[in-house]
Formats: C-alpha cells, structure tokens, sequence
C-alpha cells in the first residue's frame, strides 16, 4: 500500500497560484465583513434567549443527547476542562489559517476549491446569525450547564453586555465546527498518506469542546455539517489537467511507420 503524503510530480496541480497579495486582501476583507455582519445581531437579547429555548426542547423532543453529558466528562478535573478551554480559544482561526497557507503554498488548486467553500459557508452562516441569534447553552438557565471559559479560564468572551468585539448570540451555526470538518476534509482530499483520515479527529475534538463547555448546542453542529454539505456539493474541486511532468500517452505512430515500411518493402519486390 502506498503511504506517500502527498502525489507524486506528475499529479501536481496544474492551476496556477493565485497572487498572494490579492487573496490577503481577500481573505482579511471577506473576516472583517462577517465580524461587521455579526455586530448587527448584539441588541435582540430577547429573541435570542427564545430561540435558545426552542432549540433547547427541540433537542430534548428529538431525543439528542444532553450536552451535560459531556460536559461532566470534562469536569472531571480542572485540567482537563482549561485544557477544553484553551482549545475553544486559541485553535480555530490558527488550524484553519495553517490549512489554508499549506493549500495554497502545495496545493493551489485545492486551495482555491477550499476558500471558495469556507466563504460560501461563513457567508450563509451570517444569514443565519441575522436571522436566527441564538443565546448558547452556557446563558440558558433550562440547561444547567457551567459556564466553563468564565469559571475556569481562559475566556474569550466578556460580559454580553460590554462586549462589543463578539456576537455571542451566534450560536447558530457553529462556525468552530464548520470549519474544522472543512479542514479535515481538504486535508483528506489534498493528500494521498494512509493516516490521512486521523484529520478527522479534528472536527471530533472540537465538537467535544463546543459542547462541553456549553457554547453550542448539538444542532449547531448537525446545521453547520448540512450548509458544509451543501457548499460542497455545489463548489466542486477543479479537475487536474494534464501538466508537462505528466508523461504523454503513448502514440501509434512507431507502428504506423513499421507498417508502412513494410508495405514500402514489399511493393519494390
């Protein structure tokens, strides 16, 4: 079995690199216009409280799994869940800013194909957050769940009220999540090692920490996994040409000539 990590000279990507200044541009305009849309949302408390509770007992009618259940696997210890915590806060805009830099710099074409599907994604998930603010399940009372971040650190959120530079009532989608199953699957697709598939404990883990320390509910996660889907079902990856390292298929033209030489021959008889 071949456990190279990643295709050989002739399966290069033939798409050219796109210019770095451009997708810098790009890629920091596209941030600032959702952290801007997000903003927008802060003042419907109410709304967002109700919607919590709606998602609270549709979970419960559907018969999901308490997010308290793995959350008391992370109370265990104070360790463990800081460790949660400080992956919660410092993981997200890094792994998923590494995968990119990787793409483009190995994979251009793969790259391209991944930032078209995480804009598309982070541009509906805006949509979302406009039309549905979601208080989390660390704010809803009917939870009971511990405010893990604030009581055990670090945290990334201040006080709803005075924190201007988040939306906390953007539960909906979950973004972390979205973003990291788009970081496995590209890694997935871009390379070619047997171990390749571990990449999946990545959107694994950091649905374990979503939830454990109350930030998100479960469907969060499912609706972010569905506009993932979505995004990827209509922002396919582009074919690989042929490039020059490839060898070119091999021609009828030896034979042709052997033939007619032979027909040549056998005429001067």
């Amino acid at each position: 079995m071949n456990a190279r990590t990643e295709p050989s000279e002739g399966e290069t990507d033939a798409i050219a690199r796109p210019p770095l200044v451009r997708e810098l541009l790009l890629v920091a305009g596209l941030f600032l216009v959702y952290k801007f849309g997000r903003q927008l949302t802060t003042g419907h408390t109410g709304e967002a409280f109700d919607n919590a509770q709606r998602v609270w007992d549709l979970e419960r009618a559907v018969r999901l799994p308490g997010e308290g259940s793995v959350q008391n696997l992370l109370l265990h210890g104070d360790t463990l869940v800081h460790i949660a915590n400080t992956y919660y806060a410092t993981i997200h805009f890094p792994a998923t800013a590494a995968f990119l830099i990787w793409l483009y710099l190995r994979r251009p074409a793969h790259y391209v194909w991944a930032r078209r599907v995480l804009a598309a994604v982070t541009a509906a998930a805006l949509v979302v957050h406009l039309a549905f603010p979601l208080a989390p399940p660390r704010m809803l009372a009917a939870a009971g769940l511990v405010d893990t971040a604030k009581v055990y650190g670090p945290s990334v959120y201040g006080p709803p009220q005075t924190d201007h530079l988040s939306n906390q009532f953007a539960a909906m989608p979950s973004l972390h999540f979205g973003w990291a199953l788009m970081v496995a699957i590209g890694l997935i697709v871009a390379t070619r090692s047997r171990w390749r598939w571990l990449w999946l404990l990545h959107p694994l883990l950091t649905l374990t920490v979503i939830v454990g320390t109350a930030n998100h509910y479960w469907l969060d996660a499912i609706v972010a996994a569905a506009m993932l889907g979505i995004a990827l079902a209509v922002i396919r990856l582009p074919r690989r040409t042929k490039t020059a390292a490839e060898p070119s298929l091999p021609t009828a033209a030896p034979a042709d000539a052997d033939a007619e030489k032979n027909v040549l021959v056998g005429a001067g008889r």
